[in-house]
């Protein structure tokens, strides 16, 4: 039994939050779409001419060094460069190289700084993704969207200020909870997951024959009960839980509002793509996105699944450039004539890039790409970042970065810095120490903003 006295506590949380943000921001909310599995950078946005008279030769030693392979190539007796099967064509007023596979995004190149310099130590899935959304390879931390909750609140009182969309029946690697979880931060902070289907938020509706008349009534009367029980033990879950008792509350008249899309315009339909009708693809939740952005939702994250194309990459990655092109593009366009992607940060990336080798047999219609970390392409566009701008450097074989490298830890410091925050001075002490979603690392990439 606790002995009933409230536990001494720290200021110095309390410091943290008063002193944000630090500086004024650039972006007042994130959309992040995620493209889970590692899109290969070949067929997006890395134009490498010089391969195409290279099918088949070997990749030279001296490129790849000692930088370690995956399981499922390294027994490979042999690593052919291959070629991507897809054109690219000048793009926007800088001639920008964009893959044939992404038209629509080729027409927004204007808005886009396209980052090809990136690289990360990890090179499977799980650590991959987990670094990028927590800062950290092992489960645990906060998400990025949740260290934007805690620190930042919300902007809309009605809806949580951290929304998760994961495009349905996908395919290819798993997506896990833990990803938009709140780790060691407060419950109330973790991402809350938006699904198709007649109840996109799980355990929101009443029950069956329960007119709901009384639950304001019930919820008074335990608001009451709980506070008792934080005076008792001191705990901040109590008043977490609570929070998230009243805020699923107001959620049973908001979600219907923002979720019926019978007032959106045929207009904006055609925009988006024929899918965009069709509730739960990725099109349908870019819409769905512009909707809780304009509901001023702090920060929207989008998981698209199914980039992890190990064999027939060009079938697979013509497939998926198809389900989320005209959904980006349009999201981008839609934001820009709201006057919304002024002050609107979007993100478009996967965990890491892929090998210019092929895995497994080669020809010059079908090859595989395994798993490359040391080189990738992702993008931003909107609040505070240079439009139209490509960033970064990579060889002629796109395996080593030879200008501009960005870390991950480089990546989530800037979005924190347009969001007005200084990672180094965002913490949040548990177990000891103080953590921080860049870790021990990280600085603000300043050639990218505006």
């Amino acid at each position: 039994m606790a002995s009933g006295k409230k536990p001494n506590t720290t200021s110095l949380e309390a410091d943290v939050l008063a002193a944000l943000p630090h500086f004024a921001p650039k972006a007042k909310r994130v959309v992040y779409l995620f493209m889970s599995g590692g899109p290969s950078q070949f067929e997006t946005f890395d134009y490498k001419p010089k391969l195409y008279n290279m099918l088949g030769q070997d990749l030279p030693d001296s490129v790849r060094g000692n930088q370690r392979l995956t399981g499922m190539s390294a027994s490979q007796s042999r690593f052919p460069i291959a070629p991507s099967l897809y054109k690219f064509n000048a793009h926007g007023q800088n001639n920008t190289m964009i893959s044939e596979l992404l038209p629509h995004t080729a027409k927004v190149v204007d808005e886009l700084c396209i980052i090809k310099s990136m690289y990360t130590e990890h090179i499977n899935h799980d650590p991959a993704i987990t670094f990028f959304q927590t800062g950290h390879q092992l489960p645990g931390r906060p998400s990025i969207g949740s260290w934007v909750s805690y620190g930042l609140g919300s902007d809309n009182q009605n809806l949580p200020s951290f929304i998760v969309l994961v495009t349905k029946n996908g395919g290819g690697q798993p997506l896990y909870s833990r990803l938009w979880g709140n780790g060691f931060l407060p419950t109330k902070h973790q991402g809350v997951q938006f699904r198709n289907g007649k109840d996109p938020v799980l355990y929101l509706n009443n029950p069956e024959n329960y007119d709901g008349a009384d639950r304001r009534e019930m919820l008074d009367y335990l608001n009451k009960l709980n506070s008792l029980q934080a005076d008792y033990y001191g705990d901040p879950e109590v008043d977490a839980k609570l929070a998230q008792y009243e805020m699923a509350f107001r959620m049973q008249t908001s979600i219907p509002e923002v979720m019926d899309m019978s007032d959106e315009p045929d207009e904006v339909f055609e925009l988006y793509g024929k899918d965009s009708r069709e509730s739960g693809t990725f099109a349908a939740n870019c819409l769905m996105a512009r909707k809780l952005l304009e509901k001023d939702v702090k920060f929207v994250q989008l998981y698209h699944q199914d980039w992890d194309h190990h064999a027939a990459l060009p079938n697979g990655i013509q497939s998926q450039c198809q389900k989320v092109d005209q959904g980006c593009a349009a999201l981008i366009t839609d934001l820009k004539r709201r006057g919304l992607l002024e002050d609107t940060l979007v993100i478009w990336g996967g965990e890491f890039g892929r090998t210019v080798y092929s895995q497994g047999k080669l020809s010059p219609e079908n090859y595989g790409r395994d798993h490359h970390p040391r080189a990738f392409s992702m993008w931003m566009a909107g609040a505070g970042v240079k439009a139209g701008i490509s960033y970064g450097e990579t060889d002629d074989f796109s395996y080593n970065i030879v200008k501009d490298p960005v870390h991950v830890h480089d990546f989530q410091a800037t979005l924190m810095h347009l969001l007005g925050i200084d990672h180094e001075r965002f913490t949040f002490k548990t177990q000891g120490r103080r953590y921080r979603l860049t870790d021990l690392s990280g600085k603000v990439v300043k050639d990218i903003l505006a």
